[in-house]
């Protein structure tokens, strides 16, 4: 299998097969983000036949797949055309593939209109997940996040219409110190008009090779506590008001933790005060302290 860097896909793609059709990232601006410094370039699409030798080598060794996810910071930026080639040549050799699923920014659905979100739909493509990090504009133009919350709400009411479904990651802590309920408030408006199968939370963790440390060092930005975080992600919790499994997973959130929205919302809840209350700041602070990488 041809890999470039280190391979990304979120937690509940577990067991998805993991195909690369596109290495880096076509943004490459976010102020937080350290994923693909290791990547030689700023983004690529793979050659066909690069895709096609690993495509066979799928059909070698797991003939069975369903679900094969596309790795890569933002794969859905190709154009429809491109994606649809990607998804009839998996076809060829993955019988039984029924989705296709994959990373994207929501600036990379907006070229596409909803009769080409149709076609990539019948082709398969669905479950994209989404890292929009906040409804909260302060927070995305300060992070260099590239496009704002009426774009988010413009773009996946699309994805409704055309019926592709989508995941969103909400980055806990991106506001910044006190700022995190004017945070969480903005992006509840947001979320709670749409229809995310899956609210995944990280926590942000800073890196010193990341434009944000520089910005800290500067003045500029003040990172929440641990505590504060956690109960920004009750905020977020307690607030969402859809239909939609909560996800904190991944090694960036000390304690695991998921489940469905609304029914499953007070046992969230007292895990997380479970959490701050067993472990507290120093404890959760070292956590974020000695993880070296994501």
């Amino acid at each position: 299998m041809h890999y470039t860097g280190t391979v990304w896909r979120p937690p509940y793609e577990a067991w998805s097969a993991l195909l690369q059709v596109t290495a880096g990232c076509t943004h490459h601006k976010c102020k937080f983000c350290t994923l693909y410094d290791d990547v030689p370039f700023k983004f690529r699409m793979s050659p066909m036949d690069e895709t096609e030798d690993d495509l066979k080598e799928l059909y070698l060794y797991t003939p069975d797949v369903t679900r094969v996810f596309l790795v890569g910071a933002n794969p859905f930026v190709l154009s429809t055309e491109k994606l649809r080639n990607i998804a009839y040549l998996a076809k060829q050799y993955l019988n039984r593939l029924r989705t296709i699923g994959c990373f994207a920014r929501i600036t990379d659905i907006t070229p596409k209109s909803i009769e080409e979100l149709k076609q990539l739909r019948s082709c398969g493509y669905n479950g994209i997940t989404i890292g929009v990090e906040t409804g909260d504009d302060e927070a995305l133009t300060f992070m260099h996040k590239g496009y704002t919350s009426a774009d988010i709400l413009e773009q996946c009411r699309k994805l409704d219409e055309a019926g592709i479904e989508y995941n969103f990651f909400y980055l806990t802590g991106i506001s910044g110190k006190d700022k995190s309920k004017q945070g969480v408030e903005n992006t509840l408006k947001v979320f709670n008009q749409l229809n995310p199968k899956i609210v995944g939370a990280s926590m942000l963790t800073i890196y010193p090779t990341s434009e944000l440390y520089t910005e800290i060092q500067n003045g500029n930005w003040v990172e929440e506590s641990e505590t504060e975080k956690y109960n920004e992600l009750k905020m977020l919790i307690n607030g969402l008001s859809i239909k939609t499994h909560f996800a904190a997973l991944g090694a960036s959130n000390a304690v695991q933790l998921h489940g469905n929205l609304p029914s499953d919302r007070a046992e969230l809840i007292s895990i997380i005060d479970e959490v701050i209350n067993r472990f507290g700041e120093n404890e959760l602070k070292q956590y974020r302290k000695n993880l070296k990488h994501l």
